[in-house]
């Protein structure tokens, strides 16, 4: 009808697509694959962040780790500076003990060492060595290589110089001949040691010198020893290396050495040595060896006779005492005898022919040579070396005090004082210190300062009651901490001087003996004075 709507078309029915509902499904897959492959891409847009994050935390552990392995190149570096300073050292000072040994033509096979293995694996020539002598000059060249090439990533190190590696590579192995150094030799090298001094800081003394009030030391009494002597005592000598052993002599010849004990305190006999000369001389002075095993005396320069004595006392019968044969003295007594505290062993002599002699060691034998015979016009009574230097003071009964430089051998100075002088003693911690023994009572002991020359720091002493003679024989000596002096007097007490009291008088005297004192001698590790007397005894007293 015309009036009617067209006719709807009738829809597809969905069975057809059902039917074929894995075509579109395939050929529509792009279009349900965008969904996943956006959420696939969101997801990959948040991974980014997390791999960023790890790769900047290996890239931190990568730094760290480079700046912990160059801090450890660091350190290497540092420690193999050292190594190279402690080998080349190790050389020096195999070259210094092994050159004593002459070089064999033929050195043996040199000791197992962690640089001498190499030379021997790399030496192209092995027969090389047996032929001449240069062989062992020319093997340690072979180790340049090897030990500059460790340290050769560190340039800027100081120690890498190639220069002088071929003495101290050398000097390690040449000396391998020492080996062949006879066992004396080889003795004498290990006792060179003993002689190194052991230098103590220098106090200042001399500024509290007559500063300040004196201050007293407590004694508890005395103990009185027979000394065995027969006839008068002359000398008491405290034992440098062992302090408690101490040696004394006396008119009869002998000298007998004692054992020291704090406990009690006590003091014991240990020996005695006929020590007469060959013309039946005693000892006028004695000294320790610097290693105490050895006791010199000196006698007289009359007749002929020995001059220098020395008792070992390791030894026994006819060894144990002997003479050397030098006779530099001329004429009189040889008033003292004073080892040098240098590392060289030497003693000097002084002599009532106006001369001051220097006796070295060497070679198991003693040198002697004059230093000076003119400088006094008298007998010369007391010598003494400083420690700092080599220089001697010397005294003598011209009432003169000359130091003289050894090195230069040339005079410092001259002092003439107002009384002839008898000793010289070095103070044991202020080594411009030095004190005088004169013949003037009540100023017999004067204080000086190497430095200042002629100038007098202090003057004190005594007024004896006995007699105003003074003697020779009495002597004093210094404690350890050098602040107080010890003397013997010609009444029978010990003098006890605070030399930074500033008056002239002993600060206290200790009741010791019967008789006059000549001596008493400070102990070092304990506080002990040993001292003898014309009573022939040998008293200990403990402060």
């Amino acid at each position: 009808m015309a009036g009617d709507p067209p006719a709807m078309k009738r829809p597809k029915l969905e069975k057809d697509d059902s039917s074929h509902s894995h075509r579109p499904s395939s050929a529509n897959g792009s279009g349900h694959r965008p969904p996943s492959s956006a959420s696939t891409s969101s997801a990959s847009d948040a991974a980014p962040p997390e791999e960023d994050m790890a790769e900047e935390a290996v890239l931190a552990l990568i730094a760290h780790r480079e700046r912990v392995v160059e801090q450890y190149k660091l350190k290497l570096a540092q420690y193999q500076s050292l190594l190279d300073n402690a080998e080349s050292e190790l050389a020096v000072a195999r070259a210094r003990y092994r050159d004593r040994a002459p070089p064999s033509r033929n050195p043996p096979a040199p000791p197992p060492d962690r640089r001498t293995p190499p030379p021997v694996q790399r030496d192209p020539k092995p027969s090389q060595p047996a032929q001449k002598a240069p062989a062992p000059q020319t093997r340690p060249q072979l180790v340049i290589p090897g030990t500059n090439s460790r340290p050769a990533p560190r340039a800027p190190a100081p120690r890498t110089e190639p220069a002088p590696r071929p003495k101290k590579a050398a000097a390690a192995d040449a000396p391998s001949s020492s080996s062949m150094a006879p066992q004396d030799r080889q003795k004498k090298a290990d006792k060179k040691p003993k002689r190194e001094i052991v230098q103590r800081e220098p106090q200042n003394l001399i500024q509290s010198v007559r500063k300040s009030s004196p201050t007293l030391l407590k004694f508890y009494g005395s103990h009185l020893v027979p000394s065995q002597h027969k006839r008068k005592l002359r000398c008491l000598e405290l034992c440098p290396a062992n302090d408690q052993l101490v040696v004394t002599s006396a008119l009869d010849g002998m000298v007998t050495l004692w054992q020291v004990q704090s406990s009690g305190p006590t003091i014991s006999s240990l020996s005695t040595t006929n020590c007469f000369s060959p013309k039946q001389r005693w000892p006028e002075d004695v000294a320790w060896h610097p290693d105490g095993d050895t006791i010199f005396a000196v006698y007289s320069a009359d007749g002929g006779d020995s001059q220098v004595s020395m008792t070992n006392l390791n030894a026994s019968g006819q060894k144990k005492v002997t003479f050397l044969p030098a006779k530099p003295h001329t004429k009189g007594i040889i008033n003292n005898i004073n080892f040098m505290p240098w590392s060289d062993t030497c003693f000097l002599t002084g002599g009532s022919d106006h001369a001051v002699i220097l006796w070295q060691e060497k070679d198991d034998s003693w040198n002697h040579k004059r230093v000076h015979k003119d400088l006094h016009s008298s007998a010369v009574y007391g010598v003494a070396g400083l420690q700092q230097r080599k220089t001697i003071v010397s005294v003598g009964s011209d009432k003169r005090i000359i130091s003289y430089d050894l090195s230069a051998e040339r005079t410092e100075y001259k002092n003439l004082i107002d009384s002839k002088c008898m000793s010289v003693l070095l103070n044991p911690c202020d080594f411009n210190l030095y004190m005088v023994q004169t013949a003037s009572p009540g100023r017999q002991l004067r204080l000086f300062d190497i430095r200042l020359r002629q100038t007098e720091v202090h003057a004190i002493g005594w007024k004896q009651s006995n007699s105003e003679s003074q003697s020779a024989l009495i002597n004093q000596s210094w404690s350890p901490d050098g602040w107080y002096l010890s003397s013997g007097s010609a009444d029978p007490v010990i003098h006890i001087f605070d030399i930074r009291y500033h008056g002239q008088t002993p600060c206290q005297s200790v009741q010791a003996h019967h008789k006059r004192v000549f001596k008493a001698v400070w102990h070092q590790t304990f506080p002990v004075l040993t001292s003898i007397s014309s009573d022939l005894n040998v008293a200990i007293h403990k402060y």
